[in-house]
């Protein structure tokens, strides 16, 4: 069954790094959807029920700690996973992340390597 992956960056060059590093994942024809900002991102969950957001800390409308926080509330999304792709190199902010319920962080800037090692973890599927 193919998946669906959110990226959630205020940054269309980022979001068209992720993009291209998922399409060489080797997934079963990923659908991808995109958003600019995490309000944006919110509503993309609630509409598409991804299986995994991929979302940046620092964007404008809603944060990605508060982003999180939202979809970990909503019963419609609590149990979508997501990966943190962001600059912020605070270890507290990592640990709120995590308490707050997000999967993985993935630290900017990344290499394809370790952006496809853990999207491919945290789907369950080979890393190709």
């Amino acid at each position: 069954m193919p998946l669906t992956i959110l990226i959630v960056d205020d940054s269309a060059t980022t979001r068209a790094v992720i993009r291209r590093i998922i399409s060489m994942c080797g997934l079963d024809a990923p659908t991808v959807v995109e958003a600019a900002d995490g309000g944006a991102g919110l509503e993309a969950a609630k509409r598409t029920s991804p299986d995994l957001i991929l979302a940046d800390l620092q964007m404008p409308v809603l944060n990605g700690v508060e982003m999180v926080k939202r979809l970990l509330a909503d019963p419609a999304t609590k149990s979508i996973p997501v990966v943190i792709v962001s600059a912020e190199p605070s270890k507290e902010t990592i640990a709120q992340l995590r308490d707050a319920g997000a999967r993985g962080h993935v630290t900017k800037p990344f290499t394809p390597e370790r952006l496809r090692t853990v999207i491919t973890e945290i789907l369950g599927v080979p890393n190709a």
